[in-house]
């Protein structure tokens, strides 16, 4: 009869652990690498807030200025809007009108097509109807309304705003050329550039 043998115990954690005659189990390297996790510091959490501020700054001064009142404005009005960039040229027609509390701005294209349909209620604007947002609609529907503020409301409206002969601007943003009250050009910094006119004024 062969004499007894105690049990051989394996040594807690990998053979490479047996081998070097080490005793630290896997459980407990899992529990020592969880305890040495780093947690977020203060430095960190601060960088993540500026980060979200200048995100919320830059949306807010994305967003093209509106005037502080109301203008006076010769509603109803129906616009032709060429817009031109890049040597490619676009036709618009845009109505201007009161509805309810605020100013509905609907633009198509020459075949009816609505393109844009904005309401402006009380300083801010809402969409109208089911057409997708259309960032450049608004930025030119903004445009418009303050080209098309008298220039005896301009300031109390704008107070940024410069205008001198025939010309009116608001720095870094718009530049207005008139040739009459309502047949005016448009400029944006970076583009596009409009021609606006009465819709039944000929097109040069």
């Amino acid at each position: 009869m062969s004499p007894f043998r105690p049990a051989h115990v394996e040594p807690c954690g990998s053979w490479l652990a047996s081998d070097s005659g080490g005793s630290a189990c896997i459980s407990a390297g899992c529990a020592n690498a969880i305890a040495g996790k780093p947690a977020p510091t203060v430095s960190a959490v601060w960088r993540l807030f500026v980060v979200g501020l200048m995100l919320l700054l830059s949306a807010c001064a994305s967003q093209a200025p509106l005037p502080a009142g109301n203008p006076t404005l010769p509603l109803p009005l129906q616009l032709h809007i060429e817009r031109q960039q890049a040597e490619q040229r676009q036709d618009w027609l845009l109505v201007i009108q009161r509805e309810g509390p605020g100013i509905r701005w609907s633009m198509m294209d020459p075949l009816g097509i609505p393109q844009a349909r904005q309401q402006l209620i009380d300083g801010h604007w809402q969409a109208d109807g089911l057409l997708p947002p259309n960032p450049e609609a608004r930025e030119l529907f903004a445009a418009l309304l303050f080209a098309l503020t008298p220039s005896g409301e301009l300031q109390r409206n704008y107070p940024a705003a410069l205008q001198q002969g025939q010309q009116r601007s608001l720095p870094t943003r718009w530049d207005i050329r008139y040739s009459q009250p309502l047949s005016f050009e448009l400029n944006l910094p970076q583009g596009p550039h409009y021609r606006v006119s009465p819709l039944d004024e000929p097109t040069p």
